[in-house]
């Protein structure tokens, strides 16, 4: 194995023909320059210098081998500074999931901020049900994940609210409560639900449930559907009423009316909260500085 300084001085040697010139360049003395030199020629196998008494000149062998070290040394510099950018944060790649976050202004804010700051930094980015998330954070298959509250014990994963939102439910714009202001949960006992499926985000599922007991009732699911999107368009369709969050106000569709509800259920069953998850034990500078960033827009 030929040291990175040994290329170092044959450089030297090679660009200044002169082991005098050379050895002040590398602030260092001539005759252990020479010796440098020697060993590196045991270790090639062949004379990288042609030496006389009036000159020093590359052999045909040296002239190739000066070009690879070059080489070599960039190549290793590059390096060298790619990793520090890496362990700065401020280049690497980054594997974010997320639950539907378009209604989010603070982390799309968030984002964008973050990829005009670092436009180094790579992004693989997936949309999944919290259930979903949760299970590639526990694989080490996304850095990041944005998501409800999981239902489930997640050892040795981080979470960290970033905002909350109400409970709201969702109407057939031809229902008997459209017109109202509020809508007191109770007077939607005997209504059909339509839902997601609770395998997808077991916290998400239960508080609802929860909600719904509140009021006095077991919610009677008709109709369910993997998207909350998607559960909106089947409430525009009359299938049922559905509690959402707040924030899909933004995207419904014709035909649906989003009411707040009357409820005296403790605080933590009205509201959803949006949270952020990550491994804490995989080290990663550019994914805590991501953190950084969501935190600094999720408190303005």
């Amino acid at each position: 194995m030929i040291e990175t300084r040994l290329l170092r001085q044959f450089i030297a040697v090679a660009e200044e023909l002169n082991f005098r010139r050379a050895a002040e360049r590398l602030h260092m003395a001539q005759p252990p320059l020479s010796q440098a030199i020697l060993r590196l020629e045991e270790a090639l196998g062949y004379p990288v210098f042609e030496r006389t008494n009036r000159k020093v000149a590359l052999t045909p062998a040296g002239s190739t081998f000066l070009a690879t070290a070059r080489q070599v040394l960039a190549s290793l510099e590059e390096g060298v500074a790619a990793a520090r950018r890496v362990a700065q944060g401020i280049e690497g790649h980054l594997r974010l999931s997320f639950i539907h976050i378009t209604p989010y202004a603070h982390v799309l804010a968030a984002l964008r901020a973050f990829r005009l700051a670092s436009p180094a930094v790579q992004f693989t980015l997936r949309e999944a049900s919290t259930q979903q998330q949760v299970e590639w954070l526990e694989r080490g298959e996304v850095d990041i994940a944005l998501l409800r509250v999981p239902g489930r014990s997640t050892p040795g994963l981080r979470f960290e609210r970033l905002s909350g939102e109400d409970v709201v439910i969702a109407l057939p714009l031809n229902h008997r409560c459209a017109g109202q202001a509020r809508v007191d949960l109770a007077e939607l006992s005997g209504d059909d639900f339509v839902a997601s499926p609770r395998d997808l985000g077991q916290g998400f599922h239960d508080q609802l449930a929860s909600l719904c007991l509140h009021a006095g009732f077991v919610p009677r699911v008709a109709q369910q559907a993997r998207r909350l999107q998607t559960v909106l368009g089947l409430v525009a369709a009359g299938f049922g009423v559905a509690l959402l969050p707040a924030s899909l106000a933004a995207c419904a569709p014709a035909g649906v009316v989003m009411l707040p509800l009357a409820s005296s259920a403790p605080a933590p069953l009205r509201q959803l909260d949006l949270y952020m998850a990550w491994d804490s034990q995989r080290d990663s500078p550019v994914r805590e500085r991501l953190l950084a960033q969501l935190r600094h827009f999720s408190s303005h």
